[in-house]
């Protein structure tokens, strides 16, 4: 018989996040630690799934055992190509007008920021302001205002597209009448008319 990689272990992980089981995401967890004592993604991913249950003690030891071990969670990043020119956005990028005005349409259109995967202990306004600054909206907004009208708008991100902004960007594709294509670290994200190609599954 084969020990599970920390690979496995860490796809268990995920499905714990998923079906918030916290009780056997910190055994899965620990069998992760063992193998791989500074994987980042585990302990970032354990510490989201404490901050859904609103366990912010153990969000905060999670965190302070990540600084004392000197490994930080890389910052969300986004990059988008105009003019053969490759601009970067970070979720810390001052909010530009192009992106109000694309989220005051989203809002007339029935746009509902969903906030249950903002992982700070922070009041709903807040939590809505902290969606809005994602690095792929940015870099959309971005797209929008310096490519023509009907241009695909192709963006990656470093990490996982979130379900606030999967849905956003399905609203925002049928909004501005283009289609979108976001490359993050699972998997390709083609939305047209207000659909993706994902089929909701990510």
């Amino acid at each position: 018989m084969t020990t599970p990689t920390g690979t496995i272990w860490s796809l268990l992980l995920s499905a714990c996040r998923v079906h918030k089981n916290v009780d056997l995401a910190e055994k899965v967890a620990s069998k992760i630690f063992e193998v791989d004592p500074e994987n980042i993604g585990a302990r970032v991913l354990l510490s989201n799934i404490y901050a859904n249950e609103g366990r912010w003690k153990e969000v905060a030891k999670v965190r302070m055992t990540m600084r004392n071990m000197g490994i930080r969670k890389n910052p969300a990043c986004s990059w988008i190509e105009v003019k053969n020119k490759i601009h970067t956005f970070i979720a810390d990028d001052e909010i530009n007008n192009a992106l109000c005005e694309l989220q005051e349409k989203m809002e007339l259109a029935g746009y509902v920021a969903d906030t249950s995967e903002v992982l700070h202990d922070v009041d709903d306004e807040q939590k809505k302001y902290l969606l809005y600054g994602h690095s792929e909206r940015r870099a959309i907004a971005f797209g929008i205002m310096s490519t023509p009208a009907g241009t695909t708008i192709r963006v990656i991100k470093n990490i996982r597209i979130c379900v606030d902004c999967h849905t956003a960007i399905k609203l925002i594709s049928k909004i501005v009448g283009r289609e979108i294509v976001v490359r993050d670290n699972s998997r390709f994200h083609h939305f047209r008319d207000g659909e993706c190609s994902c089929g909701e599954y990510w």
